[in-house]
């Protein structure tokens, strides 16, 4: 089977994790930091607003089973791509909306599928999503990797 990758930030990753883990041909997700000039970040580090890290999810993905332009469906359908550097009453630039292009491919459709939605009007406001290439993608601590499906198992009897 071959895999591709793609990389999202739109918001706290905790709920953007949970929304891709749940597309069927998405084989594995993890969350981390990317973006920002700070080396090996660590969560209070990005929260502290000056690494310039955004928080991210890293998706392995069957281009068999879901296409890059599916996944970018998900990606605008599951957050506000019109606020800047805030999602909901997280603010900050590591809550920023992102696509993180992984090859020129990916910055097409990425790029195509913003223009087409401003065109659309589908949002009031314009969207100040960022199509920027992806840098290194620092893993973060193991207690954010499935922190929704970890939390939730907690109540279940």
């Amino acid at each position: 089977m071959e895999t591709q990758k793609a990389i999202f930030a739109a918001g706290c990753f905790w709920g953007v994790e949970a929304n891709f883990r749940k597309v069927e041909g998405v084989i594995a997700t993890r969350v981390g930091y990317i973006g920002g000039t700070f080396s090996e970040p660590t969560y209070k580090a990005v929260c502290s607003n000056k690494t310039g890290h955004a928080e991210a999810i890293e998706i392995t993905f069957d281009p068999s089973i879901v296409s890059y332009d599916k996944l970018l469906d998900v990606f605008w359908s599951t957050h506000d791509p019109t606020t800047l550097n805030r999602q909901g009453p997280d603010v900050g630039t590591q809550y920023r909306s992102a696509i993180f292009y992984l090859n020129l491919e990916q910055k097409e459709k990425a790029m195509n599928f913003k223009e087409k939605l401003n065109a659309s009007k589908r949002f009031k406001n314009p969207i100040v999503t960022h199509i920027v290439p992806a840098s290194e993608f620092w893993e973060a601590e193991e207690y954010h990797q499935q922190y929704v499906e970890k939390r939730s198992n907690r109540y279940i009897l």
